[in-house]
């Protein structure tokens, strides 16, 4: 029964929203990420990301944007480069403070779709890697007129995506993007 009353209030909010309030785009940037764990001696690893997104207005001065994005994060050190790979899916709830500028903040479940360990001396390692992260984002962004839009945030890895040392992913993310 609440499978039931959860599909049909879905439904019908998605019939309350007016078609000429939902903007489409597309977005990329750089990420810096890195592994957050007890005892961690590694440095931040540069990735980017890419993908699009949806923004539906609810009303005027608050908006949620589904995404969806091909996401690079990982970790360098002097002894080691790691890379993970996923696809991601951030659901950002968004504030306009004023005309453009907005606070925004939200879940996002993320899918590893590749990971990679290699060591200084050219080996590659398997990493055990978990394949579903899940993390809270917070940032702002500014939407100007001419549908550019600017926006910068960091993802808190709430998961384990892997185990002894237990650690957990941590990205800020800078992107550009374009609304039709």
């Amino acid at each position: 029964m609440k499978k039931i009353f959860t599909i049909a209030l879905f439904t019908v909010s998605l019939l309350c929203v007016d078609a000429q309030s939902i903007n489409f785009g597309v977005k990329g940037g750089v990420n810096f990420s890195t592994l957050r764990g007890d005892n961690l001696d590694v440095d931040s690893k540069t990735g980017f990301h890419i993908g699009g997104i949806a923004e539906l207005k609810i009303v005027d001065k608050f908006s949620v944007q589904p995404e969806l994005l091909f996401t690079q994060l990982g970790t360098s050190g002097s002894q080691r480069d790691f890379k993970t790979s996923y696809i991601s899916l951030p659901v950002m709830a968004k504030y306009y403070v004023f005309q453009g500028l907005a606070i925004e903040a939200g879940p996002q479940v993320s899918f590893l779709i590749d990971d990679e360990l290699k060591r200084s001396d050219g080996t590659i390692v398997d990493t055990n890697v978990e394949d579903f992260d899940f993390g809270l984002n917070f940032g702002v962004g500014y939407n100007f007129n001419n549908g550019i839009f600017f926006q910068t945030r960091y993802t808190l890895g709430i998961t384990t995506v892997q185990e002894n040392p237990d650690v957990k992913n941590g990205a800020f993310q800078l992107s550009l993007g374009y609304q039709f």
